[in-house]
């Protein structure tokens, strides 16, 4: 039973709930939790859970998940994990902390693609859930937003500022999500008529003090003009402290920052970066694609005209070349099991082996006297055999590894020389990468 994780494919913008309410550790576990997941049962439209994840999986059931809690207490807490099979992806913990810990659930639900809540109807459904838990649980704050947006915004739930995020937690308003629910403690602190005066498409008093904020009738369209405005009106409304020029400048920033970029690469490249892209967190994908559209591969260097060639200075060439051919398998050995096209010798598994470098970091992840010794005498063969192999190349020994040349065309190539450059940095595998070179000398070798 293969769980659907929202990380699988490439990389693409969630919804994500992060809840955390206080419960009765008295009560009988499956008695006091039965709310959780009645709500979720009749709330979840098209994204149900399907997968109850302890210490195995089992098939989604009420019994799996009392049974999943069950193995996984650890002292004062427990936890498991709800997941998908199929699309749309999920991601869910329930987590319990237990006495002498004050007694607390968290939840957080990510959902993938946040494209899924373009509805206005299934986004009723997920608000109602959340009011459920909320009504039940009381919560000093709860929010549901765009996961990529929340990230830009340094919210101390989820933002890159650490610092500010486990010294302050939720002492004040840092932020209004599309969905928000308000504990007792932040309505007074704002002002209970304030609150629900706030201008918003549904603001909601819970029986138990909360209160129930939603921005936009729909979660996908946070990003737009009028999703912001509305967003930064309740906000400035909230902390009237804040200037609302100044607010919606940085949503419109972010807007700005998350917005879709057609991709235009360099055409030799292009393939490279794609898988580059794919592989950066999603709320950087569109400042890469950018980056990538403006970049251009320096041209490679690494070559000199066939008829300043340097001659041959090994005693016996044939054996030479059988080195190079021994040197290509061991990087063969090395990537193999990550990269299996590099058997085949093509272009196609150059490209392969530069997204694993880059992937790994290599040059920065790996002892340096290892890159040098062994890592880049084997990449400056390999490049070497898929030239001979490809473009009818000749190898021109020599005794020294930086100056030996591959004879394509009206060219030589000096691969070794291409492999210590390319194993600088992370930046270098780009800017030296094995299929830029290679697809130069294609062009040039006749």
């Amino acid at each position: 039973m293969k769980r659907l994780s929202v990380h699988d494919l490439k990389p693409e913008d969630r919804l994500r709930l992060n809840f955390k309410g206080a419960f009765d550790p008295r009560t009988a576990q499956e008695h006091e939790l039965e709310p959780v997941l009645q709500a979720l049962e009749e709330h979840a439209d098209g994204w149900m859970p399907d997968v109850t994840k302890g210490k195995r999986s089992r098939k989604y059931t009420r019994a799996a998940v009392w049974k999943a809690l069950e193995e996984a207490r650890d002292g004062d807490s427990t936890a498991l994990g709800l997941y998908r099979t199929q699309w749309p992806a999920l991601d869910m913990t329930l987590w319990l902390w237990l006495p002498p810990h004050p007694p607390e659930l968290h939840i957080t639900v990510t959902v993938k693609p946040l494209s899924f809540f373009a509805e206005a109807e299934r986004c009723g459904e997920f608000v109602e859930m959340v009011r459920a838990w909320a009504s039940r649980y009381p919560v000093s704050h709860a929010v549901a937003h765009s996961s990529d947006d929340m990230i830009l915004a340094d919210f101390p739930s989820f933002g890159r500022d650490q610092e500010t995020r486990f010294r302050d937690g939720f002492d004040k308003i840092y932020e209004v999500c599309w969905l928000n629910v308000f504990g007792p403690k932040l309505v007074e602190s704002v002002g209970r008529e304030r609150m629900l005066s706030t201008p918003a498409w549904r603001v909601e008093e819970l029986p138990n003090g909360c209160v129930l904020l939603v921005t936009w009738p729909t979660a996908s369209d946070f990003a737009s003009e009028e999703a912001r405005l509305a967003q930064a009106r309740a906000h400035c409304h909230l902390r009237p402290d804040l200037d609302f020029d100044t607010v919606l400048r940085g949503l419109r920033e972010r807007s700005a920052t998350l917005a879709p970029v057609e991709p235009r690469f360099h055409p030799d490249m292009a393939q490279f970066l794609s898988r580059v892209v794919d592989d950066v967190a999603s709320h950087e994908r569109q400042r890469t694609i950018a980056e990538f559209n403006a970049w251009q591969p320096p041209e490679p260097e690494e070559w000199r005209p066939a008829d300043s060639a340097l001659p041959p200075d090994v005693e016996d060439p044939a054996r030479a070349c059988e080195h190079y051919s021994y040197l290509a398998e061991l990087l063969v050995a090395l990537l193999h099991t990550h990269v299996p096209s590099i058997f085949e010798e093509t272009p196609e598994s150059l490209t392969d082996a530069d997204f694993y470098f880059w992937h790994e970091d290599f040059p920065k992840s790996r002892l340096r006297e290892n890159i040098d010794a062994h890592a880049v005498p084997s990449i400056g063969a390999y490049l070497g055999q898929v030239l001979v192999r490809n473009l009818g190349g000749q190898w021109i020994p020599r005794q020294k590894l930086e100056e030996t040349q591959v004879l394509v065309g009206r060219r030589v190539w000096l691969p070794f020389v291409r492999a210590r450059h390319y194993m600088r940095s992370r930046q270098s595998l780009l800017d030296f990468s094995l299929t830029r070179l290679y697809r130069v000398a294609e062009r040039h070798q006749g």
